[in-house]
């Protein structure tokens, strides 16, 4: 049973949705993949105004927090972004390091979790796929659409569960 004297949720993605991750997309093309510096990359990464807004404009009246494919080890270089870009401050949901499952499971799991707790007024996602389930679930979605689409990251989003 949710809370209902808790303020709502927001739930934000990170990559492609709040940072731009095209100037490390090319870690992604060769194979074997460059995980290790794709995400080393991760703290150069620049803000996306159109999702850092919809975050900003979400904190009125949501605690917003944030749900990424990203591994736990990423962590410290997440919440670091985060504020250093004026994001709200909210809870960080990362998959655990070894969880290769497709995004779309692992955020969907995360998302049910949450709104057991809470109520999840929107969840803002890049990945059609998350977006997709997410709303045969029952979630309200917005589609973050203004970033430049990467084949490679949606490949290994659903192939090899690493974002």
């Amino acid at each position: 049973m949710t809370d209902s004297s808790k303020r709502p949720l927001a739930v934000f993605d990170l990559d492609n949705t709040l940072a731009d991750t095209a100037h490390r997309q090319h870690f992604l093309e060769g194979r074997p993949r460059d995980w290790k510096a794709f995400f080393a990359a991760a703290p150069a990464d620049p803000p996306l105004p159109e999702g850092v807004a919809l975050a900003l404009d979400s904190a009125r009246g949501c605690e917003v927090v944030y749900l990424t494919g990203r591994p736990e080890r990423c962590r410290r270089d997440t919440v670091e972004w985060l504020a250093a870009h004026g994001l709200p401050e909210g809870g960080v949901h990362m998959r655990c390091d070894a969880d290769r499952r497709p995004a779309r499971f692992v955020k969907l799991e995360i998302l049910r979790r949450l709104a057991r707790e809470r109520e999840v007024r929107v969840l803002v996602d890049d990945d059609e796929l998350v977006c997709d389930d997410a709303e045969r679930a029952g979630f309200t979605v917005v589609r973050a659409r203004w970033a430049a689409r990467s084949a490679a990251l949606e490949e290994a989003q659903e192939g090899e569960g690493r974002t």
